[in-house]
């Protein structure tokens, strides 16, 4: 029908007309953003930053424009925590004494601060503290300075909602010009741009500016019929300095998406730092806030999004940020080093396992199932099960892991080849059979060398790739039928 529909599963809008069958959720998102037809998806990539290979974004001002009232809006998925360092977010700068800044402070708090010739004109530090580096947060910060009430001039919104409790909170005088949307302004994305340094590392989507408007966070997210906060596209104007960067050129990933074309300059960023991990599809990653290391945690080093991890210690054990208790998952792990003197092992740990009660390795304890790379067997609970179970991968070599939680079976693979003749889609020769299906469960690894791990969404090349049923991440190789890549979205259908 021309301008109607009915409510069902499928819907392929154009801009002016509605047509086809609507889903009840479209419905509601529709109904509560007063747009019809709905709006076109929001963006499908992220830029992943890793603070270690020095990762930022920086764009030369040209312009002076309102320097009064604006708004900054980006979702950011954290990979770590601040500890001595002061991350940044987003930092306009002129000098040493002029500059706009949002960052997070070592306690993981997130200050908005201002300086205007080396005195402090605003400064807020929330009272929340920013430690999940298994969520993505939306942040939305608001400036107006010709209001006349001061905690009407500078707004911050955490996923839609107002903060309103500070530990510092300074507001700016009327009429404030701040340091930014000024022809001297160089913004910069993921580093402080005064001392080079106090990178962000993580994972960032749909980074905006707009200039001359303070808007609410509704111009860009909306809760769900779950009441989760969830994003939409920005649809209005950006004024003269405001951009749109969504990172969806791989080739260019600096490109403002924005009518103004206001392009970054990328510096130290490459193709494969493009992501699917974004806010609507969450992939897991490696845990480093829940790691067993025999007591030695600062050995291993995360990286490149918490997918690469890099020591030469032995024995290393760490979980990924997402579990199930039921559904069918699948995985990848490259092997980036064999030393001869150092183990790798993959597999999957319950949450009986935990690092706290693990003494060694993930396959020394009672509820670890691993796959272990140095020698070819499987083990659990220190007991070598499948003596021989195949060649010992090498580096560079990628092993494949097919999680069954509903049926309790689990199966390894390498370069492609599912061992001892399993089969995982008809659920034949599994390497273990009979995991108790009641208990939660975590893919985990115990390294003493460098690996990567792939749960949809690698920061490794793939030379075919190959999706899910569901049509998300990009694997190596083929994802047998029926099982999933990790992510939140597959994680409320089948987990």
């Amino acid at each position: 029908m021309a301008n109607g529909g009915i409510i069902g599963t499928v819907n392929t809008p154009t801009s002016s007309t509605a047509t086809g069958v609507w889903q009840q959720q479209e419905q509601y998102e529709a109904k509560v953003t007063d747009t019809w037809p709905q709006r076109a998806l929001f963006t499908t990539n992220s830029l992943r930053f890793d603070d270690g290979s020095s990762d930022y974004l920086t764009e030369a001002v040209s312009s002076t424009s309102n320097r009064k009232t604006f708004t900054y809006s980006a979702w950011i998925k954290r990979s770590s925590l601040s500890g001595s360092g002061y991350p940044r977010l987003f930092n306009p700068y002129v000098s040493n004494s002029n500059f706009f800044d949002i960052f997070f402070r070592d306690s993981d708090a997130l200050n908005v601060y201002s300086e205007n010739g080396g005195s402090n004109d605003m400064n807020l530090v929330t009272n929340r503290l920013f430690k999940d580096l298994s969520a993505w947060y939306h942040i939305v910060v608001a400036v107006d300075t010709t209001q006349g009430t001061d905690s009407n001039r500078v707004k911050v919104y955490i996923n839609g909602t107002q903060e309103t409790s500070f530990s510092a909170s300074t507001y700016p005088s009327v009429n404030t010009d701040f340091q930014i949307n000024l022809n001297t302004v160089t913004n910069v994305i993921g580093r402080n741009q005064a001392g080079s340094n106090n990178y962000f590392d993580g994972y960032m989507a749909e980074v905006i500016l707009v200039d001359g408007q303070a808007l609410t966070p509704t111009s860009f997210g909306v809760s769900n019929s779950d009441e989760v906060w969830t994003p939409i596209p920005y649809t209005g104007t950006f004024g003269t300095n405001g951009f749109n960067l969504q990172f969806q050129n791989s080739a260019a990933l600096g490109t403002d998406s924005s009518p103004n074309g206001n392009t970054f300059t990328v510096n130290n960023l490459t193709s494969i730092d493009q992501s699917t991990d974004y806010p609507e599809v969450n992939f897991a990653t490696w845990n480093p806030s829940w790691s067993q290391s025999n007591g030695n945690i600062g050995d291993v080093v995360f990286s490149e999004g918490n997918l690469k991890t890099t020591t030469s210690a032995n024995y290393r054990t760490y979980p990924t940020t997402i579990g199930f208790s039921s559904g069918k998952w699948y995985w990848e792990i490259k092997r980036y080093e064999d030393d001869g003197s150092n183990d790798m092992h993959t597999g999957v740990m319950s949450e009986l396992a935990t690092p706290a009660n693990t003494a060694t390795w993930i396959g020394n304890a009672a509820n670890g199932w691993v796959f272990a790379c140095d020698n070819g067997s499987t083990y659990t609970g220190g007991t070598e099960s499948n003596t021989g179970y195949t060649a010992a991968p090498n580096a560079g070599d990628i092993v494949q892991v097919a999680f069954d939680a509903d049926n309790g079976k689990i199966y390894f693979g390498v370069n492609g080849t599912w061992q001892n003749s399993g089969n995982p889609a008809t659920g034949t020769n599994p390497a273990y059979t009979g995991l108790d299906t009641s208990l939660f469960y975590f893919p985990c690894a115990s390294t003493g060398s460098d690996v990567e791990g792939n749960f949809g969404s690698p920061s490794y090349s793939i030379s075919s790739g190959n999706a899910d049923g569901n049509g998300y991440g990009n694997m190596e190789y083929a994802v047998p039928s029926g099982y999933y890549s990790i992510n939140t979205k597959n994680l409320a259908e089948f987990g």
